[in-house]
Formats: structure tokens, sequence, C-alpha cells
């Protein structure tokens, strides 16, 4: 027996909604992190890699694909080739059987192998610690960038993903019309302490809290701080 489609929940607090969420200051959105920050003390990326090329080709496929969904076709992808320069020689034609259970996998399996190739041709098959010569790599963009610099090399950057860029707006924390101006409210609002852990702490609060279609507010630890107007109770 087929299921029943789940009834549509507008999104409110978009960029696009005109009810969007009133702005917090530097002090409520300070208030906001920290809340984040003690229940979960020590954040990580749930990508799975071992190395810096690793991370950075694991964030190339975790584009509009779910983490979960690149972790599993990573190990067999990074057991037949561990280097750059072997991900360069198995090509798109040998990546693409291993990540075809992604979206957009053709693509991703060009771009990982021309990526690889230049991290040799360019950098010694290194990962470059820099933001222009990442954005020059295949497939890489400022959000991914920003995840390659902050966990790999510990800079203080703000990767706006899909989720971050929904709760920015929902709940008042940076709203903006694209992620570029999420990003920048968000680093001038954070507390500079806070700054490198605090795209994981949303990113995570965004993937499991609060959820585009249905926000699980009455599970929020930061719910006192935030300045969403429809905020859910929990089911009966």
């Amino acid at each position: 027996m087929s299921r029943s489609p789940l009834p549509r929940v507008p999104l409110h607090g978009t960029a696009t909604d005109p009810r969007r969420a009133r702005r917090m200051n530097a002090t409520q959105a300070g208030a906001f992190i920290r809340a984040l920050a003690q229940a979960n003390p020590a954040p990580e990326t749930e990508l799975l890699y071992e190395n810096h090329f690793q991370l950075l080709v694991a964030v190339v496929l975790s584009a509009q694909t779910t983490d979960a969904a690149v972790n599993k076709c990573t190990p067999r992808l990074f057991a037949a080739a561990p280097t750059p320069a072997a991900m360069a020689a198995l090509g798109a034609e040998g990546i693409g059987p291993h990540i075809r259970t992604i979206g957009l996998w053709q693509g991703k399996a060009k771009n990982v192998a021309a990526l690889a190739a230049q991290l040799v041709a360019l950098h010694g098959g290194e990962v470059p610690a820099d933001r222009a010569a990442l954005e020059a790599l295949p497939g890489v963009g400022r959000k991914t960038a920003n995840v390659v610099l902050n966990v790999a090399f510990g800079e203080q950057t703000m990767a706006v993903d899909t989720h971050i860029f929904r709760l920015g707006n929902r709940t008042g924390l940076a709203s903006g019309k694209n992620t570029r101006e999420v990003e920048d409210g968000l680093v001038r609002k954070c507390p500079p302490e806070l700054l490198r852990d605090a795209h994981h702490w949303l990113i995570l609060h965004g993937r499991y809290v609060c959820k585009a279609r249905a926000p699980e507010c009455w599970r929020c630890v930061a719910r006192d701080h935030c300045n969403y107007r429809d905020k859910v109770t929990a089911p009966v």
C-alpha cells in the first residue's frame, strides 16, 4: 500500500518569506551559538576522511547529497585511489562506478578527476591552504573552500550550506538573500572564540533539529534565543 505524501509545510523564515524572523543582535546571536556549543562541546564533520585530500574529495561529492550517502561510497573510492596521482590516473570513467549512488555523480566524477590532476600538476599533490588556489580547482566553490580551510587548516571560516542558509533566515541569526550575505552576517555576529566550530554546530542543528519541513523546536537548546515566529510544540 502506498503512503500518502506528507503535507507541505511552509518554510517560514527563509529569505523569500515576507514573515521571516526579526534579526538577532550580536548579544542574542552570541547566546544562541553558545547554547549550541554547550550542548556539543567538540563538534566534528560527519564526512569520513583520513587526510586533506580525502576531505576535499568528500566535500566536493557532498554537494546536493547527504554526508551519509557520501560516506557509503568514499571508502571504496579511496581504496581504489588513495592519492591525487592515483585518482587522476583512475579518471572520470574509473571514478564514476564508485559514486553512482550519489546525486550528480557524472559531473562530480569529472570534477574529482580534474581536481586531482591539478593538485599533482600545480601543488605537488598537496591540498593548498589558500582560498584562491582551492577555488581554482574544478568543483570547488566558496562553500567547499570554507569547509576545507576550516576543518583541514583550522581557519575561522563559515561554510554556508542549505541547512545554515535556512537556519540563519528562519531564526533571525543572520538573514540574507544569498549564501554570502548569510555567511557575512554569521561571521560578524559569532563570538570570535566560537567561530571555527560554529560552522559545525549550525550545520548539525539545521540537519537534525531545525529541519526544513518540520523544525523540532521543542528539542532546540537555543529556543529561548530564537526569533522564529512559528515555534513548533512537541507532538502528543
